[in-house]
């Protein structure tokens, strides 16, 4: 993408011009050689100055790469970092993800046992004037890898699914649209079902593969097939069509809950499986 190499080229420019500007890094997807890029991938870049303060406080210096259109600032205490963030959209379209670092918190950081997981992803040392990133670990593009599960947590899983179908569906009886999809979307298909499909999938990569954030690579590496049953887990406002994406999750958790149960020679709970089911049949006929 053209547009955003060349935003990339004059945050270096600037950057070797300022002596503030100790170090600069480039991380995330655009470090990774094993991550999907495109042209909606965002630029991620860490600026290490001697001291970070004045930039955090004053904005203005976003301006030399162009005009922001929104941004959002995040000071260290947002999240107790050792950086702050500011997060810009610029009106050519290319997004900008900043962190700011002053020296001596960086130099801390990477004097960790253990790479920080952002790192770990991936970087790239695209100015070091100090020569101050000389003992940084190499990443090992593996922190996003899918990990095999424990018995207890692929246990955990399963029942915490079956579990709250059950809300799920009182909630299609009362009418409770808000509720329903609270913990269909929040609770059932990201704590429950996105775990077992990468699980599904890394247990056919001998565990050594990433689906990306929440299932965004899902659709790339799925069949057809399996593909067109997470389809009709999706459902609009409509109480019966929620009611048919409820048991074509069940339907999918059954079939890959018993596949992998197989494979990493864990018990399935069965009956529990099929008392969820009675439950969920007979709810169903009083809407």
């Amino acid at each position: 993408m053209k547009v955003r190499e060349e935003k990339l080229k004059s945050i270096i420019e600037w950057s070797e011009k300022n002596e503030d500007v100790r170090v600069l890094l480039l991380t995330s997807s655009l470090a990774n050689p094993f991550a999907p890029v495109d042209e909606f991938s965002d630029l991620d870049i860490e600026f290490i100055f001697e001291n970070n303060s004045n930039y955090i406080s004053d904005k203005s210096w976003i301006l030399n790469f162009g005009n922001p259109i929104a941004m959002v600032e995040e000071d260290e205490s947002y999240f107790d970092y050792k950086h702050a963030m500011k997060m810009v959209l610029y009106e050519d379209y290319v997004k900008v993800d900043f962190k700011l670092y002053s020296v001596p918190d960086f130099l801390e950081e990477i004097n960790q046992d253990e790479l920080c997981e952002d790192w770990d992803i991936g970087y790239k040392v695209l100015i070091d004037k100090d020569c101050i990133t000389q003992n940084m670990k190499e990443p090992t593009y593996r922190v996003s890898i899918i990990k095999k599960p424990t018995e207890q947590k692929f246990r955990q899983t399963l029942n915490d699914f079956w579990w709250d179908t059950t809300y799920l569906a009182k909630s299609l009886v009362r009418d409770e649209l808000f509720y329903a999809k609270f913990m269909s979307e929040n609770n059932i298909r990201t704590d429950y079902l996105i775990p077992l499909i990468e699980w599904h999938i890394a247990s056919q990569h001998d565990w050594s593969i990433t689906t990306n954030k929440f299932g965004r690579l899902f659709k790339k590496l799925l069949t057809p097939e399996m593909w067109s049953k997470i389809e009709q887990t999706f459902s609009g406002s409509n109480i019966k069509e929620n009611w048919t994406a409820l048991f074509s999750m069940a339907d999918l958790v059954s079939e890959i809950g018993t596949e992998l149960s197989k494979k990493l020679d864990y018990k399935y709970p069965d009956k529990l499986e099929k008392d969820i089911r009675k439950y969920l049949t007979e709810l169903k006929t009083k809407t």
